[in-house]
C-alpha cells in the first residue's frame, strides 16, 4: 500500500512538472522590432535581464555571461512554403557588422581546457575517455534545443528560435538576416535588416 502511494504521489509530481508553462513567443507583427516584405514578417528580440533568460533557458544567464541570445520570430504569409537556410549578423550604428556563434560553442563557452604538457595537479588518475573539458556556465540543453534551426515554415504558419552573438545590446541595433527562399521554385526572397527592440 505504501509503495501504491510513493507511486502515485511520483505520477503527480512528474504531471506536475509537466505543466510548467511552455515558452511560446506570439506573431512576428506583435513585436515592437520587425520588419514585412513580401508577406513575409520577421521580429528581432534581445533577451538580456535574468527573469528574460529564465522564462527559456533555466538557471542559466547567457547575456550576464557575455552572449546575447536574439529570439527571431518569422511568420510566414506568403501562401507557399517557405524554405530557410538562415545566416545572421547583428549591425551596430556605425554599420560593423558580427556574425553569430553556433549554439555548440555557446555550451563550451569559458569552459576551461587543461593544456597538454601542463603539470597535473591531482594525484588521481584521470578517467580513461574522460574529456578534460570542463562545462561551461551556459551548459544546458536548452542553449541548443531553442537555437534557431528550421528549414521549412509551411504556409500561413510562425516559427521562431534564437540567435546567439558575442555582443552588448545598444538600442539601434539591427538584425540582417537572408536566406530566405520559395519551397516550390527556389526563387530567394530579400534580405531582413530587423530593428532589435524589446518588447
Amino acid at each position: 500500500m505504501r509503495r501504491a502511494l510513493i507511486v502515485l504521489l511520483s505520477i503527480a509530481a512528474a504531471l506536475a512538472a509537466d505543466n510548467k508553462p511552455r515558452f511560446a513567443p506570439g506573431q512576428a507583427s506583435s513585436y515592437p522590432g520587425h520588419q514585412t516584405q513580401d508577406k513575409i514578417t520577421v521580429a528581432a528580440v534581445p533577451y538580456t535581464t535574468v527573469e528574460e533568460a529564465a522564462t527559456v533557458f533555466g538557471k542559466v544567464k547567457p547575456y550576464q555571461e557575455g552572449i546575447l541570445p536574439v529570439l527571431v520570430i518569422i511568420d510566414n504569409d506568403t501562401g507557399k512554403a517557405l524554405r530557410l537556410d538562415l545566416t545572421a549578423q547583428l549591425t551596430d550604428a556605425d554599420n560593423r557588422r558580427l556574425d553569430s556563434v553556433s549554439p555548440a560553442y555557446v555550451v563550451t563557452y569559458h569552459a576551461i581546457k587543461k593544456r597538454p604538457g601542463q603539470p597535473r595537479t591531482s594525484p588521481i588518475p584521470p578517467i580513461p575517455g574522460r574529456s578534460t573539458v570542463k562545462k561551461g556556465p551556459l551548459n544546458t540543453p536548452e542553449i541548443e534545443g531553442k537555437a534557431f534551426a528550421l528549414k521549412l515554415v509551411p504556409p500561413g504558419e510562425t516559427v521562431y528560435g534564437f540567435f546567439y552573438f558575442e555582443a552588448n545590446y545598444l538600442p539601434g541595433t539591427m538584425l540582417y538576416l537572408k536566406g530566405f527562399s520559395d519551397a516550390t521554385n527556389g526563387n530567394e526572397y530579400l534580405f531582413f535588416d530587423v530593428p532589435v527592440k524589446k518588447k
